[in-house]
């Protein structure tokens, strides 16, 4: 389940603890580094980038807390499986971990075949993630990324239902002004009507999903799966108000596979199914035409 040369960052300040597990882990054929502070151990793993990091909690100068905060912040180490080994099994502090990012939370005493079958969980889940995401984003069409606030999408339709013309979407961004989430919402904008996950967009940008949907929630009160159905719900009813195409068309050529959970997804949104609020605005459009 794992490969002799992982690397394996022990971020421990008790110094026979640490002694320990990385004797232990040696002689399972890993090649580990250790570090016997949070400082130290920030260092190691920017300077190595190990396959996974070990890491204590409670720690002088600065907890794990930190440490695990810390490296979710730097793109060279945010994806890294982090595992919590701690002496605390308090709820809270459990639940705090798991907020973070942590990826796992062992209490000690723990063996070292507790750690080995949570190591390798890690790194099977890991390795399995990448290769899923990295298949998919090979599958997915090229396109180009949209960099200005104001943006002129084009939403591909088969050519014998459109006369061979493609469906212009032109829309002023949805998404919110914030410098650090800039390559998020652009990879969003380029991307989103091809099926695209929150997988693809954390492969895109560097970070891990859980971290990616925490940051994104915490600083716009939006998850990245949210922000990829309210943009793909801008374009619905952009398409169903200016074409006639069916909805079931006009669904695959936002990225839905299913026109059900298109048609539900719209209806949670909009309070009507897609053909009824198509009805109602495109008769409010013509209204409003008569007065001018």
């Amino acid at each position: 389940m794992y490969e002799s040369s992982n690397k394996i960052l022990v971020i421990e300040d008790d110094n026979v603890t640490r002694d320990l597990y990385l004797k232990g882990l040696k002689a399972k054929g890993f090649d580990p580094i250790g570090a016997n502070n949070g400082l130290a151990g920030i260092q190691q793993a920017q300077e190595c980038i190990p396959d996974l990091v070990i890491c204590d909690i409670t720690m002088p100068d600065m907890d794990g807390y930190s440490v695990l905060n810390t490296l979710r912040q730097d793109p060279m180490t945010a994806i890294i499986p982090f595992i919590f080994l701690t002496g605390s099994s308090n709820k809270a502090d459990v639940r705090k971990a798991m907020e973070l990012g942590a990826d796992d939370y062992l209490t000690k005493p723990s063996t070292l075949d507790e750690l080995l079958r949570a190591i390798a969980t890690r790194l099977q889940k890991q390795a399995t993630l990448q290769n899923w995401c990295t298949m998919k984003s090979e599958k997915a069409p090229k396109s180009v990324f949209a960099d200005n606030t104001t943006v002129a999408t084009s939403v591909a339709i088969a050519p014998e239902e459109t006369s061979n013309e493609e469906v212009t979407v032109p829309s002023k961004s949805i998404f919110p002004s914030v410098p650090h989430l800039k390559e998020v919402f652009d990879f969003i904008e380029a991307h989103y009507h091809q099926g695209i996950t929150l997988c693809d967009v954390a492969v895109a940008v560097g970070y891990s999903p859980a971290y990616l949907t925490n940051r994104v929630a915490r600083q716009t009160g939006d998850t990245v799966n949210c922000w990829i159905v309210k943009r793909r719900m801008a374009g619905a009813r952009f398409l169903l108000q200016n074409n006639n195409q069916t909805v079931e068309k006009i669904a695959k050529a936002l990225g839905y596979q299913d026109v059900s959970h298109f048609s539900r997804q719209f209806r949670q949104h909009h309070g009507l199914p897609p053909q009824a609020w198509r009805k109602q605005h495109q008769l409010i459009s013509r209204k409003q035409v008569k007065l001018w």
